[in-house]
């Protein structure tokens, strides 16, 4: 299963909302993809990014950061080719990344 899957697949299970792939590879090369989700909570947020970080090692994928863990209004994980931005709601409208990069 390739990376983008297995982030999805992840993202479905922890029932993350307003979902968005957006390929910036051909824009930047920080990155293949940015995906997006939306968490409802703080909590939420931070299930979200466990559940992607835990199934991607166990695919034996590389994590090569991430961040904003200790507020949790965005959580970064960075994961060479593919980058998750995790929201909450109020943040993701706030710094409106689809906007930027679409």
């Amino acid at each position: 299963m390739n990376k983008l899957d297995i982030v999805l697949k992840a993202i479905d299970s922890r029932l993350g909302e307003n979902v968005k792939v957006i390929e910036i590879g051909d824009k930047t090369p920080v990155a293949d993809y940015f995906v997006i989700v939306t968490g409802t909570s703080i909590q939420h947020t931070k299930a979200l990014a466990n559940e992607i970080e835990m199934k991607i090692e166990k695919e034996g994928y590389e994590i090569y950061a991430n961040e904003g863990f200790r507020d949790a209004s965005w959580i970064l994980v960075d994961l060479g080719d593919i980058i998750v931005h995790i929201f909450t709601e109020e943040q993701r409208e706030f710094y409106d990344l689809e906007k930027l990069w679409d």
